[in-house]
């Protein structure tokens, strides 16, 4: 199938950061094995064998430059990045985020990786990781129970893990109209309509709807294939904070969505003129426009209760859901201490670590890591330099704030400015201070010279 066998390096993990990084090492003349178990080893959260499916949102965040999740986009942009090559290709209406259709997106990487003559696709489960040659680990938060085994096996440490949560999509004939209106928040996105669906509730209808929430019966959480957890959170709702259920939300403060997934700044109710007291959107799902998702609207409820409660959505009646939400064991590992800012693993630096495994969270912050590794792998084989991001880019930031953070409250980290360097005379605005970190980021990325 290919020229010859040589193998530089193996890629073990087909998700975002697998093939950011089998991409960046391939085009930097090296022979990749790109390992993906899927679909001979399913998930409980991934719906196909495709590599780089996105299994929760469709969105990959805001593309405003002023924003931490713009500014990193614009530095993988300039870093030559497959998978923004992918997202903008795939990219569907919505206001000023980056949305994709999974479909095209997964398709378009799928396709890019498979017709490049240094990557070889192999279709089976790495059960222990490889000895003597370089390898990137980026098998991501669902990796498997004995790679996992394999990996606490190098590192000296159990993993870590928290509870992660997907949104339901619905169909789009299933919405009702006379309730339910388009629009993006102050006007911006589709001139005509807006981006958005959303779903407007009164005082009354919002609390019903919490206690609804709040009192649903929810599905109990396990590990792998159906044990319960015997792991360091045992016995515990271990949640990532970014990602939190809507429920769990709900019965912390019976406030909390309305300032929340459901604040209604911004939107005006076509039908009285004024502001909702809360509302729930939908965002295109795929490009065709018949799915749309329930943003910010993460949950571990029980199917049945998921019909109940979320048919309690004006506009949502008679919704029918083409997925429903579910929750799932996520990993990674401790990882200050144990990784360093290139991404290798301290004691045994052939080996490097990409991906939300690594410590870093969302869809960007993936790529990004599986960029450097990718990157700084390469330089390892060839005898160069490592690549050091500078801790001025956001990129730089991710990968110091993972290596160097402290370890015993250690959660995956997001892009966000608050990890970059204070600025020198930072303004008193906070969109101005996001463009003087942006300008600042990328005049230093730039200058980044990349082998």
């Amino acid at each position: 199938m290919k020229k010859d066998n040589r193998c530089d390096l193996i890629v073990i993990g087909g998700g975002l950061a697998g093939c950011e990084a089998a991409w960046q090492a391939a085009n930097r003349n090296l022979k990749i094995k790109l390992f993906e178990m899927r679909p001979s080893l399913m998930t409980g959260a991934h719906e196909t064998g495709n590599l780089a499916e996105l299994v929760c949102s469709n969105s990959l965040g805001s593309n405003l430059i002023d924003r931490a999740s713009g500014l990193l986009k614009e530095e993988l942009r300039i870093c030559g990045s497959l998978l923004m090559k992918a997202a903008e290709k795939s990219k569907i209406p919505a206001g000023n985020a980056l949305a994709v259709d999974r479909n095209s997106f997964s398709q378009f990487v799928e396709s890019e990786l498979a017709s490049h003559p240094n990557i070889e696709i192999i279709r089976e489960e790495v059960k222990i990781i490889p000895e003597q040659i370089p390898v990137i680990l980026a098998s991501g938060p669902l990796t498997s129970k004995d790679l996992s085994e394999s990996i606490q096996s190098i590192t000296g440490k159990e993993n870590l893990f928290f509870y992660d949560a997907i949104a339901p999509v619905i169909t789009y004939d299933s919405i009702n109209f006379k309730t339910a209106y388009k629009a993006s928040r102050y006007g911006k996105g589709n001139a005509s309509e807006g981006d958005y669906i959303n779903c407007p509730f009164t005082k009354e209808e919002y609390y019903q709807f919490a206690e609804a929430l709040r009192t649903a019966e929810r599905i109990a959480l396990h590990s792998f294939e159906g044990e319960i957890d015997q792991g360091v959170n045992a016995g515990k709702e271990s949640y990532f904070e970014g990602c939190l259920p809507v429920e769990v939300l709900a019965n912390r403060n019976p406030d909390a969505l309305a300032f929340g997934p459901m604040r209604p700044v911004g939107l005006i109710d076509p039908r009285t003129n004024k502001r909702p007291y809360a509302v729930i959107q939908l965002r295109q799902d795929n490009l065709a426009g018949s799915l749309y998702n329930i943003v910010g609207f993460q949950t571990n409820l029980k199917q049945q209760e998921q019909n109940r409660v979320f048919h309690m959505i004006p506009g949502l009646e008679n919704a029918v859901f083409e997925r429903y939400g579910q929750m799932h064991r996520n990993t990674y590992i401790a990882s200050p201490g144990l990784i360093n800012e290139f991404l290798q693993l301290t004691n045994d630096q052939r080996i490097f670590f990409a991906g939300q495994l690594s410590g870093v969270e969302g869809y960007v912050g993936n790529i990004a890591s599986g960029l450097a590794a990718g990157i700084n792998a390469s330089a390892l084989i060839h005898q160069q330099p490592l690549v050091r991001f500078p801790d001025k880019t956001m990129i730089g930031a991710l990968l110091h704030y993972i290596s160097h953070a402290e370890k015993k409250h250690f959660q995956p980290m997001k892009a966000n400015f608050g990890i970059l360097p204070p600025l020198d005379d930072p303004s008193r605005s906070k969109q101005d201070r996001g463009q003087q970190y942006s300008a600042r980021s990328l005049e230093t990325i730039r200058k980044l010279i990349l082998p």
